[in-house]
């Protein structure tokens, strides 16, 4: 056993209304972490910090507190407290007695309390305010209070639920340095919850991408922005340029019709990939001094840099640079091979491969939706294997649409966003020109005339 590890959370999963939140979740906080859960609306991140506090029991897996399993633990129990964005504070108390109430519950004594208390208010830079009515104060003083009573109890974790999503963006930035200052000031292990990304990047020793209920990045701040281990990472954490590309041997990559130096190596001969390039690390030069010509199509100041893009071979470069263009000029782009991030593919393949089965002697089904085509020459109840490109699947309103989908993901790709849907229990990609709304149901309409149908099994050794 690791004794650094305070947290334990071992093949962890929760269900809502028979749905799962949480999909066999794996997950080791060390003691005196600041460890950050980041991710968008309904990946679970909530989920697992209610789990961690005892407020919710996972249907399956463990949940470990310094190496003892605390499952049925109830929350009065645990070494650990919550901060919450609603700050739940009594109105008709004051500073002093709402951080107190906790220890006063427990019957401590007053000399015990009041010297916790005066201690916390330091820590939490509000002394002095201690007859102060909490509905004279702050957004930020009032979460400060909040903060002081959570860890006058002394716990050996603090879980913080987005405490700062109520405040201005002013007072939000001067609250992450100061978060930052107490957890490092006590030396505890906060647990915080966001879907702000530089909240994450900018106070955390370890952050945890969530989607869907899954991990799908563990490490440091630097690490995630740097080195993202799939398009979604790259996507959420900071501004990207996302591409498809192809690996003809290590270290060099083919895209946007050039080929192009990289570091990264390990990748199967002509394997395709996602690649990400990050704004800032894009350069200006010469036309004549690069592959990579194209025309600038929009500059937009942004204070200390200037967002231009710039469209390359019929794909969106987004360039941030101190130095600005002019639309419609034309441009030389550069990128050094270290700032090249090569990925695996989130998708397994570039198209779609279904099981379905001859219905009739001119109907095949699959997932639930019927098609028909002449000339099958196939008996009824012979299975067969579909090909469907991504271009041929369209989204549409749900009044017109063949089948109603989950969208897990939605990433840009230059020239089209990428989207990963759900219908029943089959994953399939789709390109579309329109932006939709991750984590929702929308509608789809397929080419039936462009859909290949090959013998079952047949399909993918084509």
């Amino acid at each position: 056993m690791n004794h650094d590890i305070l947290i334990d959370l071992k093949d962890v999963t929760f269900l809502y209304d028979g749905e799962k939140v949480l999909d066999d979740l794996n997950l080791q906080i060390r003691d005196k972490e600041f460890v950050t859960l980041l991710g968008p609306s309904g990946c679970g991140k909530t989920t697992t910090l209610r789990i961690i506090g005892g407020f919710l029991t996972p249907h399956d897996g463990d949940v470990f507190f310094d190496g003892k399993r605390i499952n049925d633990l109830p929350p009065h129990k645990r070494q650990v407290n919550t901060v919450f964005q609603r700050y739940a504070l009594f109105p008709h108390l004051n500073v002093y007695d709402n951080v107190a109430f906790g220890l006063k519950v427990k019957k401590l004594p007053k000399a015990e309390i009041h010297k916790r208390v005066t201690e916390m208010l330091e820590t939490v830079n509000l002394s002095g305010f201690e007859k102060r009515n909490v509905s004279q104060l702050s957004g930020g003083q009032q979460q400060r209070v909040a903060i002081a009573r959570a860890l006058v109890n002394y716990p050996k974790v603090l879980l913080l639920d987005e405490p700062l999503g109520a405040l201005d963006l002013k007072l939000r930035k001067e609250m992450q340095l100061e978060l930052k200052r107490i957890q490092q000031q006590l030396e505890i292990t906060f647990v915080y919850v966001t879907h702000d990304q530089e909240e994450a990047l900018t106070m955390s020793d370890t952050v945890v991408v969530m989607q869907d209920g899954i991990i799908q990045q563990v490490g440091t701040p630097q690490d995630i922005y740097n080195e993202p281990k799939n398009a979604f990472v790259a996507d959420f954490i900071g501004e990207s340029n996302i591409y498809d590309g192809v690996m003809p041997e290590d270290c060099v990559v083919k895209f946007a019709g050039v080929t192009l130096p990289c570091v990264d190596k390990g990748f199967r001969r002509n394997q395709k990939v996602d690649l990400v390039i990050r704004p800032e690390d894009i350069k200006f030069v010469d036309p004549s001094e690069t592959d990579l010509v194209g025309t600038v199509t929009s500059v937009i100041f942004k204070g200390v840099h200037y967002e231009m893009e710039v469209m390359v071979n019929d794909l969106l470069w987004v360039v941030h640079s101190t130095t600005a263009k002019t639309v419609g000029e034309t441009v030389g782009l550069t990128v050094d091979p270290f700032d090249i991030h090569i990925m695996e593919k989130m998708f397994a393949t570039d198209k779609n491969y279904i099981d379905g089965v001859v219905a009739d002697e001119n109907t095949v089904e699959f997932l639930g939706i019927r098609f028909e085509r002449e000339n099958l020459g196939l008996e009824a109840g012979t299975p067969v294997s579909l090909v469907i490109d991504p271009e041929n699947i369209e989204v549409v309103s749900e009044d017109n649409a063949d089948a109603k989908v989950y969208l897990e993901s939605l990433i840009y790709k230059g020239a089209y966003n990428e989207l990963i849907i759900w219908l029943e229990e089959t994953e399939l990609i789709l390109h579309s020109q329109n932006d939709e709304q991750v984590a929702t149901d929308i509608g789809i309409k397929f080419d039936f005339d462009k859909i290949e149908i090959k013998p079952a099994g047949k399909a993918k050794e084509a």
